[in-house]
């Protein structure tokens, strides 16, 4: 007699999870024996800095690094996350109570929905956006409100427009500047109402800040615990996976309120051991070294962000030349969706992109592109669209 099988509700209630629908049609495409130029998953193909790679080496033949780790992360690896903090930002952390580390920021982002939302807590997120925010929400019962991000108000959530009621009942209001997918940017002036938004309401702010060295032009992101009174109302997710190329070492941290990086600590301490010591070495490595083994690959990125903006434009496509993170936003074609478009460019120009309504209904009329390819490549993408019927 075979096992009959019922998935959890939550699970069942999911739509598909956007990355994995893409690598179905890309294996069918590859299936077919399409070139592809796959500007689809914000992964950098650009390599982990050797210095970096090297300690990673060296540490992991340590004994002692072959042990359970501190599920809060290492005092090393705090201790270095509050001195680069320190440098980058002007915040001072303590490294003992305001810093926990994190197996790459998408795990903490998804805990702190376990530490903080309980069944019928509302939660704020401006959409459209990464996807693991709104499903931390409905894995731990929440309800998910939706800010929608336009254009208009230049990818910035609305909090005016926010209902009184919604406003009394919500718990946390997720962020994240520079913005994926929009590639949007924020002021001082949007982060003070935000904290202004946070006290009258009593609302946790949880502001995802990966891409804070990606900064094009001179321009450097700032951090939302720079503003004054940010640090009593918020909790900032950061990662070393785009600083500093390192996604698939899985490696980040969560700084600020004190409570409430104490409250995901404690969660992740029922859940997870932490990082691999080794690991976390070679991640205080990277910290120490910081902005010189950065500037490299900005330089890059800003220089294929001009190629890619340039090109599109110059087969008809509206997008503006983003300031930071390596995305590139772009508006549908007249007549076309945002999953048409995206198939069009995959059947047609064998180009994979990332339809906007993916993260989030907001995000239908827009088309994601990302710069994680060689710019012969991406000099490649405009000719091969140039031939695309729109």
């Amino acid at each position: 007699m075979s096992l009959t099988v019922k998935k959890a509700r939550r699970i069942n209630e999911l739509p598909p999870y956007l990355f994995a629908e893409i690598d179905r049609q890309k294996r069918a495409a590859m299936a077919r024996g399409v070139d592809l130029i796959d500007l689809g998953i914000g992964d950098p193909d650009i390599p982990t800095p050797s210095v970096v790679v090297e300690k990673l080496q060296e540490s992991a033949s340590k004994p002692v690094n072959h042990r359970y780790p501190n599920s809060s992360g290492m005092a090393e690896f705090r201790q270095a996350v509050a001195s680069w903090y320190l440098r980058r930002f002007n915040v001072k952390l303590d490294p003992d109570k305001e810093v926990v580390s994190l197996i790459g920021s998408k795990e903490g982002i998804g805990n702190m929905a376990v530490a903080f939302v309980d069944p019928g807590d509302v939660v704020l997120v401006a959409s459209p956006c990464y996807p693991v925010y709104h499903i931390g929400t409905a894995f731990n019962g929440g309800r998910n409100y939706f800010l929608p991000l336009t254009k208009a108000n230049q990818f910035l959530p609305d909090l005016d427009s926010i209902p009184a009621d919604v406003a009394r009942q919500a718990k946390l209001l997720w962020i994240n500047y520079p913005n994926n997918p929009t590639a949007a940017v924020a002021d001082k002036d949007f982060f003070k109402r935000v904290v202004d938004f946070a006290n009258k309401h009593n609302i946790i702010v949880c502001h995802d800040a990966a891409y804070t060295e990606m900064g094009y032009d001179g321009y450097r992101p700032m951090s939302f615990l720079e503003i004054d009174g940010a640090r009593e109302v918020a909790i900032e997710f950061h990662s070393l996976s785009k600083t500093f190329n390192m996604t698939g070492w899985r490696i980040g941290m969560a700084v600020g309120n004190q409570e409430l990086v104490g409250g995901l600590a404690q969660a992740k301490s029922n859940l997870d051991s932490g990082i691999f010591q080794a690991i976390q070495e070679a991640g205080i490595e990277a910290l120490k070294l910081g902005d010189p083994i950065v500037e490299p690959s900005r330089k890059i990125y800003q220089e294929r962000r001009d190629i890619l903006v340039d090109g599109l434009r110059a087969v008809g496509l509206e997008c503006d030349k983003p300031r930071a993170t390596f995305y590139v936003w772009v508006a549908c074609p007249k007549g076309l969706s945002s999953a048409n478009f995206t198939a069009k460019l995959l059947d047609e120009a064998g180009v994979v992109t990332t339809p906007g309504n993916g993260f989030g209904a907001a995000g239908e009329g827009y088309v994601r592109f990302t710069v994680c390819v060689d710019k012969e490549r991406l000099r490649e993408v405009a000719e091969r669209i140039r031939g695309v019927k729109l």
